[in-house]
């Protein structure tokens, strides 16, 4: 079983708006991503941080996925990325997971099956990286697959307030996989990247 854990629990400081439900060409942000989801994987957790985001989620995105979707809140708010991957890792079926943020409307079908093909369960998580001369800073954390059993850790981290994923990624054992379309990978995060996108 494939399950996908979509973070949309962001501020969007720079945006100024919520990025997931920005309509471009046609379409909400987050309709792109689940679109490339379809007949790929068989559930898909979204992970916002409010009950008002839930229900205005609710009514952008389409009912006629191949997948099942559930809606979640942060089980522990306004902590950042680390949270959202712990409370969709709570909720997932499988023992792991693919994340991906809901700003990131290039990835392929090609590359999530690829990023599934080559997980690999000796190994806690699974990270695309762009440079094999810093691997660790050019890495992909929230375009990778991560183990349930990451759960404890994250836990111990927010308690920390270590809120940065490399802060995890330092902990736990990773598989690192070169990533060869770094086009992929890129998220729109200002009202100048969207006029380059539209």
């Amino acid at each position: 079983m494939k399950s996908c854990i979509v973070l949309c629990g962001g501020h969007s400081k720079r945006m100024g708006k919520d990025k997931g439900s920005l309509v471009i060409k046609d379409k909400p942000m987050i309709v792109h991503l689940l679109d490339t989801l379809n007949h790929e994987v068989d559930e898909v957790i979204i992970v916002l941080n409010d009950s008002n985001r839930i229900n205005k989620y609710k009514e952008i995105i389409p009912s006629n996925y191949s997948f099942s979707i559930t809606y979640i809140e942060d089980i522990i708010k306004d902590k950042g990325p680390l949270s959202g991957i712990m409370t969709g890792l709570n909720k997932i079926t499988p023992s792991h997971a693919l994340v991906l943020p809901c700003d990131s409307p290039f990835i392929s079908k090609e590359h999530v099956n690829k990023l599934y093909d080559l997980f690999d369960d000796s190994f806690d998580a699974l990270l695309p990286f762009s440079d094999d001369s810093n691997i660790i800073k050019t890495c992909e954390p929230l375009h990778a697959i991560y183990q349930k059993t990451n759960i404890k850790k994250i836990e111990q981290l927010i308690e920390n307030n270590q809120l940065a994923i490399k802060s995890l990624i330092e902990k736990i054992d990773c598989k690192f996989i070169k990533i060869e379309n770094k086009k992929e990978y890129k998220n729109l995060n200002s009202p100048k990247d969207l006029d380059k996108f539209n």
